[in-house]
């Protein structure tokens, strides 16, 4: 199932690569993460229609802050319940990024550590403030599914599970004060700036991919939260620029990182869920913001989240470094809606 010259020959998991890797040269791709457009990425759902997928965020410290003992959980619970693939919310590699596409942090961060057979699936990555600081380039790069084929990262993306689509956007770019006083920290913009046309295009691209969706579940993945109850709270430019165009788009739920903890918030204006899984290592802050909208949980905690989804209903948990269960929730949608 090589392509691109055998660049993917290392496919790591079960059955057949995602659609989008199997048509697409190492030259495609690089071109592909350049534009503008939202790139879509076909996975289909199992064979009856369902979709289980674990979702784990600020994870990449070389298996430290019990991110092995985190993984290990995920692998336990990926195998229950029989994963179709992976989301990373962001920060995927402590402190700085990545600094080339040799750099080990790759391998000693991702592949070393997520070795249970039943996380070699896809992991679908967004891109975190710490991994700004480093070569975004070379984190996005087809390069390292040379070195380990799971990995999909680009800045914003759709991946097509046909029971539900999941929109990645690149939120990073959003926060204004790390455009304008980022202290010490070095951003590395290229492709980005100038930001004001970078978002523009960004939102008007979201917007329309989300009206023209024909799916039962439109699930938004970000690393920055809109709603959170921990350290970094509600993202100003989130609320302000992209919530409108999920509200207005029958989005289910928006999941990010960012902040080292598990949550779930409940709008009071909308439907939306918001959903925080950034436990993927560090964690226990000690740090709790009331929010305005509705907690439904709040872990300051290391641990991940599930998410099963049929045509009919939506089953999510919050699963702990030790393999607890700290959260359920689920929602039905009617398969024939009354007129």
């Amino acid at each position: 199932m090589a392509a691109g010259g055998g660049g993917f020959s290392r496919w790591r998991g079960g059955g057949s690569p995602p659609v989008l890797l199997l048509a697409l040269t190492a030259v495609g791709l690089q071109l592909l993460l350049a534009s503008a457009e939202l790139q879509r990425v076909a996975h289909p759902a199992k064979n009856d229609g369902s979709l289980s997928v674990l979702v784990v965020g600020d994870w990449g410290r070389r298996g430290g802050y019990n991110q092995s003992k985190v993984a290990a959980q995920m692998g336990r619970v990926g195998e229950k319940l029989d994963i179709d693939f992976i989301i990373s919310t962001g920060d995927n590699f402590y402190d700085t990024g990545i600094r080339s596409v040799e750099d080990r942090a790759f391998e000693e961060s991702f592949t070393d550590i997520y070795t249970a057979s039943s996380l070699q699936k896809p992991w679908y990555a967004v891109l975190g403030n710490h991994d700004y600081h480093g070569d975004v380039l070379a984190q996005l790069s087809p390069a390292l599914r040379e070195i380990d084929r799971r990995w999909i990262c680009m800045r914003s993306f759709i991946v097509d599970a046909e029971v539900a689509e999941f929109f990645f956007v690149d939120t990073v770019p959003f926060v204004l004060r790390y455009w304008k006083h980022p202290g010490l920290r070095r951003y590395d913009w290229r492709g980005v700036a100038p930001r004001e046309a970078y978002l523009s295009g960004l939102l008007k691209d979201l917007e329309a991919a989300l009206r023209a969706s024909p799916a039962r579940w439109k699930i938004v993945v970000g690393h920055n939260p809109i709603r959170s109850a921990s350290v970094h709270g509600n993202t100003k430019e989130l609320d302000e620029l992209l919530l409108p165009v999920l509200k207005a788009n029958d989005v289910d739920l928006y999941i990010n990182g960012h902040d080292h903890c598990l949550e779930h918030i409940s709008s009071n204006d909308s439907p939306i869920q918001f959903l925080t899984s950034g436990a993927g290592s560090k964690a226990w802050r000690g740090v709790f913001k009331p929010n305005a909208d509705r907690l439904m949980f709040f872990y300051d905690g290391q641990g991940f989240l599930s998410i099963q989804l049929t045509r009919d209903r939506l089953k999510l948990a919050f699963h702990d470094v030790a393999g607890e269960v700290l959260h359920r929730w689920s929602t039905a949608k009617a398969l024939h809606p009354f007129i």
